[in-house]
């Protein structure tokens, strides 16, 4: 998701599909993480919806192909119609971007050989049988760029990844060098911090990522909200998310911007002093405010809404409108709105318009 959503957020047209399926179908996915053991667990992830059909995909309105990793590669790189696919990518040297076991895929379709590249490191037998040269990853974020091939080791590489990708297929970044902070929380949703943090992080940009009473290097679980049938969405465990400063010694000064991510944390963290005078100081200074989802909770609790255009997720519409903001319906569920230099959002699938939103209050451009 993180780079088919940044990508959307740049201005490229992203197709995504699967062999056997068709648009509007779903795909499963999974969420791989390192749990203590000796390799990583596994457990249901968000359900991706298709917007494209396999079997009507002609390679040539193309510019580019990215192949994201998980167990799917397996049964993938065994697709005759998959790997006739890469090879028309690989001869005729446009870009392609393969992470994590996506390389299983790039294998298979005998379009490593001779090249410099990476991946998880359970891959390394396979790509130097396929005669790759392999470049062992010094971390998981760990990318490699060889011609028209980048590959990564696993979903931590994403900012280099897209980043990489971005200028393969003749992109520059202007505006970028913009600080930006997230306020964190256990249990909000993994899309809504994953999504636009590494998506900024991609655009060159320093990206913080606090919480209350947690310092760098400590950890927020997340949690995977979708709708699977139930008269509201399920929840499910994330990724495990990363902090990057410690919340006490964070200047809200030397910050461009503000990001509040949704999920279940919002509902504590508005009962927070230090986190509503966070708040306070950025809608204050007139500074750019993303907030998605129930991350309008915190937005209410600071009293910062009043007379303000805002959207949220509709089950926040109470909130938004006791804080005497005037609610804007969320129709489609994705679509996003500025007010002045306030950005809300309803949910994750959103993420596209919320981040160029956000990048266009910052004055970050990508072109090609």
């Amino acid at each position: 998701m993180v780079p088919f959503q940044a990508l959307l957020a740049y201005g490229v047209a992203v197709d995504a599909v699967c062999p056997g399926k068709k648009a509007g179908d779903l795909c499963r996915t999974s969420i791989h993480q390192f749990s203590g053991h000796q390799t990583y667990t596994e457990s249901r992830g968000h359900n991706f919806t298709l917007n494209a059909t396999f079997d009507e995909v002609e390679t040539g309105t193309y510019d580019g192909l990215v192949i994201p990793g998980g167990r799917a590669p397996e049964y993938l790189a065994m697709d005759k119609s998959v790997l006739s696919l890469v090879k028309k990518f690989a001869d005729s040297q446009k870009p392609i971007a393969s992470i994590c076991h996506g390389q299983l895929i790039l294998a298979a379709a005998d379009s490593v050989k001779g090249r410099r590249c990476t991946a998880y490191p359970a891959l390394k037998p396979v790509l130097i049988a396929a005669g790759a040269h392999w470049v062992e990853p010094e971390t998981w974020a760990s990318c490699v760029a060889d011609g028209n091939l980048i590959t990564g080791a696993t979903y931590e590489g994403h900012p280099e990844f897209i980043n990489l990708f971005i200028k393969a297929l003749g992109g520059s970044i202007t505006g970028s060098a913009k600080r930006i902070l997230f306020i964190c929380g256990d249990f909000m949703e993994d899309y809504e911090v994953m999504v636009p943090f590494q998506s900024f992080q991609a655009l060159e940009c320093h990206v913080d990522a606090v919480c209350p009473n947690k310092g760098a290097g400590d950890k927020c679980a997340t949690a995977v909200h979708d709708f699977e049938g139930d008269q509201t969405y399920s929840e499910k465990p994330g990724h495990d998310f990363t902090l990057t400063a410690d919340f006490g010694a964070v200047d809200a000064s030397s910050y461009d911007a503000l990001v509040i991510p949704g999920g279940r944390a919002p509902e504590y963290l508005a009962l927070n002093e230090s986190v509503i005078k966070l708040v306070k100081h950025f809608m204050e200074s007139g500074k750019p405010v993303a907030s998605i989802c129930h991350g309008q909770q915190i937005l209410a609790a600071a009293g910062v809404l009043k007379g303000k255009k805002c959207t949220a997720y509709p089950a926040v519409k109470l909130n938004v409108v006791l804080s005497g903001a005037s609610w804007l319906e969320p129709e489609p569920i994705d679509r996003c709105f500025t007010d002045g230099n306030l950005v809300t959002g309803a949910a994750w699938p959103g993420h596209p318009q919320f981040i160029s939103q956000l990048m266009a209050l910052l004055g970050i451009d990508v072109s090609f």
